[in-house]
């Protein structure tokens, strides 16, 4: 089982990213995808989810900034992230079927 995140980086205040988390190894189309998100010194926590049906949840602290789609033919979970704030650094993290991705840092910084 291999999860690949990608998109990463650098933005200012008020920018957009978007990550993609490319999974392997897995029946992806039966499977809740999630993105979490870890700062220095502070616990991981959910940042968002979807559903093998494609039902999402949100954490409160991104609703209405973040979305968050899957793609099972490409067997990839994506996370836009707009209006981004200076407290959304983090290392963020793809999660599939139990197994975590290696991670991909977030730094919004003007």
């Amino acid at each position: 089982v291999q999860l690949v995140e990608s998109g990463g980086g650098l933005v200012q205040p008020g920018g957009s990213l978007g990550l993609s988390c490319a999974a392997s190894g897995i029946d992806f189309s039966i499977t809740t995808a999630s993105w979490y998100r870890q700062a220095p010194g502070k616990q991981r926590e959910l940042v968002a989810s979807i559903t093998d049906g494609g039902m999402t949840t949100y954490a409160d602290s991104v609703k209405g900034r973040f979305t968050i789609s899957r793609d099972n033919a490409k067997r990839t979970v994506t996370l836009q992230m707009n209006s981004l704030k200076p407290e959304d650094t983090a290392v963020y993290l793809c999660w599939c079927a139990a197994f975590w991705g290696q991670g991909t840092q977030v730094t919004v910084s003007a």
